[in-house]
C-alpha cells in the first residue's frame, strides 16, 4: 500500500511540473519597452547577390545583428547572399511578389522599374563619398524613396560600395581610343548602356553572377566595378589591368515589400528603421576601408593599377555629357536639378 501511495504522489508531482514549468518560462522571458507588440517571431527573408565579404554583404550581416538584438530575437533576419535565391535580374520581381521581404539591388537595377533612380548612374555626378551621403540624406533621397511606392516597394535606406573603376583583360583602358571595338560588360541599365556606346565600346548586359563565366569565355574585354567587388569575385585574376577612374558611384537601395512593411507593428517598424540608420552609417566607413584594403591585396598579387589623367578625365566628361542632356529632357529633370543644388551648397561650419 505504501509503495502504491508513494508512486501516486510522484506521478501527481510530475503532472503538476509539466503544467507549471512552461508558465514559469513565460514569466521569466525578457522583454523591454521596444518589444511591446512583438507577440510572435517575425522572419524577414533578405536576398542579395554579392559575397558576404563585401561592403553590402557585411552591412547586411550587421543589420541582421542589430535587428535581432534590439528585438530580443522576436524579429529574425534570414540572409541569402551570393544570389542563392535570386539574381540581380529577377530579385525585384521576387520582392514585389513578397517571395522575399528585403533586397538591396544596385541603383541601376532599380532604375529599370523606377526610372527616376537612373540619375544616380550618371557618370562623374559625385566627386567623393561625402557628396553622395549629403545628397541622399536630403530631399533627393526622400523623392527617390517615394517613387518606389507606385511599385509596391518601401525604401528603407541607401548603402554604398564605393566608386567604380575600369578593369580590362588585355591592356589598360586609359584613353577614349582604348574603348574602340571593345565589348564592355554593363548592368541592365539604359544609362550605362548609353555610357558604353558614347565611350566607343559595345555594351554587353550581363548579370553579376554570370560575369566570371562570361570572362572565361572571353566574351567581354572591359567592365566597370568597385575594387571590393573586383577582389571578392576574383575578376582581377583574368582582367589584371585596373584604371582608377572613379567615374561613377555603385550603391544600393535597401528595399522592403510594401505590404509586408504595412503589416508590421509600430514597434517593429521602429526597430527596423533604427537598425537601418545605424547599419547605413557603419556601411559608409566599412565600404571605404574595404576598397582600400582590397586594392592593396590585388597589388600584392601583381595586378596592374593606373590612374586616369586629369586631361583624359576631362575628355571623358565631355564625351559623356549627352547622358545629362538625355536625362534633362525627361520628366525627371527636377531630381537632377535638386542634386546639383545640393552639390553646390556650401558645407555648414561647426559654429553654424
Amino acid at each position: 500500500m505504501r509503495t502504491y501511495i508513494l508512486s501516486a504522489v510522484l506521478i501527481l508531482l510530475l503532472v503538476i511540473s509539466i503544467f507549471t514549468i512552461p508558465n514559469l518560462s513565460k514569466q521569466t522571458t525578457y522583454r523591454d519597452s521596444e518589444q511591446q507588440g512583438l507577440d510572435e517571431q517575425i522572419t524577414i527573408h533578405f536576398s542579395h547577390v554579392v559575397a558576404e565579404n563585401t561592403p553590402k554583404g557585411r552591412t547586411a550581416l550587421y543589420f541582421k545583428e542589430l535587428v535581432e538584438e534590439k528585438s530580443g530575437g522576436q524579429i529574425h533576419v534570414e540572409l541569402y547572399p551570393n544570389g542563392m535565391l535570386y539574381n540581380d535580374e529577377n530579385e525585384m520581381t521576387a520582392l514585389q511578389h513578397n517571395d522575399v521581404q528585403m533586397i538591396a539591388p544596385t541603383y541601376s537595377k532599380i532604375s529599370n522599374d523606377v526610372p527616376e533612380w537612373g540619375v544616380l548612374d550618371l557618370p562623374f555626378l559625385f566627386e567623393n563619398e561625402t557628396d553622395v551621403t549629403r545628397v541622399l540624406s536630403s530631399e533627393v533621397g526622400d523623392t527617390l524613396r517615394q517613387a518606389l511606392e507606385k511599385q509596391g516597394i518601401h525604401g528603407l535606406g541607401f548603402w554604398q560600395n564605393g566608386f567604380k573603376q575600369m578593369i580590362a583583360k588585355d591592356a589598360p583602358v586609359q584613353t577614349l581610343a582604348d574603348f574602340k571595338s571593345k565589348r564592355m560588360r554593363t548592368m541592365a541599365s539604359n544609362v550605362l548602356a548609353m555610357q558604353a556606346k558614347l565611350l566607343g565600346a559595345t555594351p554587353q548586359a550581363v548579370s553579376f553572377d554570370e560575369v566570371n563565366s562570361v570572362i572565361s569565355k572571353e566574351a567581354i574585354d572591359v567592365q566597370e566595378n568597385t575594387l571590393s567587388n573586383i577582389y571578392s569575385k576574383s575578376f582581377y585574376k583574368e582582367e589584371p589591368y585596373i584604371t582608377r577612374s572613379n567615374h561613377g558611384i555603385l550603391g544600393y537601395g535597401v528595399l522592403m515589400n510594401q505590404r509586408f512593411w504595412d503589416s508590421l507593428s509600430t514597434e517593429s517598424k521602429g526597430i527596423i528603421t533604427l537598425s537601418m540608420q545605424e547599419a547605413s552609417a557603419w556601411n559608409e566607413k566599412i565600404a571605404r576601408k574595404m576598397n582600400m584594403d582590397d586594392e592593396q591585396r590585388m597589388k600584392a598579387y601583381g595586378t596592374h593599377f593606373y590612374t586616369l589623367s586629369t586631361h583624359e578625365k576631362a575628355r571623358w566628361k565631355r564625351t559623356l555629357q549627352p547622358l545629362y542632356h538625355e536625362f534633362q529632357q525627361k520628366d525627371y529633370r527636377d531630381i537632377l536639378d535638386a542634386i546639383e543644388r545640393q552639390l553646390h551648397q556650401k558645407t555648414p561650419t561647426s559654429s553654424q
